[in-house]
């Protein structure tokens, strides 16, 4: 592992502060959206569900421009029944907002759970500055958000998608937050 000095320099003072901002930045806008998903946890469960609806859409239109550019008509079948495949579940999460529900919450837990070992991960990249235990701290409120999710299903679908996206939005928002003015710390060093 690198270990990041503060020397002084002013090229090393300017990295700080631009990583710091960044993580400031990143840290305020995950606060908002998780104070709206907390406060509207069903809506944020029909929201979410219905972005991957179409990201599925637009995988089928990406699918169905393969299938009209393909060189082999064996490639050109196989992009039609992706294409036709994407489009339908797609179709079905944007469309028919109540359905499908409990299968998106089953992902979102999985989804969590990896997204705590990343940030278990980045806490000790950033184990140098003074902050990092709150990088470790949101890591485990990812783990626990996505454990939670499994424990409850499938009573809990239609507001656990929300609630608890919003959770670990404050949470991982506050840990950006921490972080930044612990590297703040170490910029004026």
């Amino acid at each position: 592992m690198t270990l990041v000095v503060n020397d002084g320099t002013p090229e090393m003072r300017a990295l700080l502060e631009k990583g710091r901002k960044r993580l400031r930045t990143v840290g305020i806008i995950l606060l908002l959206l998780g104070i709206l998903a907390v406060a509207f946890p069903f809506a944020t469960t029909i929201a979410f569900k219905t972005v991957i609806g179409w990201l599925f859409i637009i995988g089928a239109i990406g699918h169905f421009y393969g299938a009209w550019n393909a060189d082999t008509p064996t490639r050109r079948w196989i992009d039609v029944v992706q294409g036709v495949l994407f489009g339908l579940v797609g179709g079905w999460l944007a469309f028919f907002p109540l359905t499908g529900i409990v299968t998106l919450t089953v992902l979102l837990a999985i989804a969590f759970i990896l997204q705590g070992l990343l940030e278990l991960a980045m806490a000790f990249r950033l184990s140098q500055f003074p902050g990092w235990k709150w990088m470790v701290f949101s890591g485990g409120i990812a783990m626990l958000a996505g454990i939670l999710i499994f424990a409850e299903l499938p009573s809990s679908a239609t507001w656990a998608i929300g609630l608890l996206l919003g959770l670990n939005l404050l949470s991982s928002g506050f840990s950006y937050l921490m972080v930044s003015m612990a590297m703040g710390k170490v910029s004026v060093r």
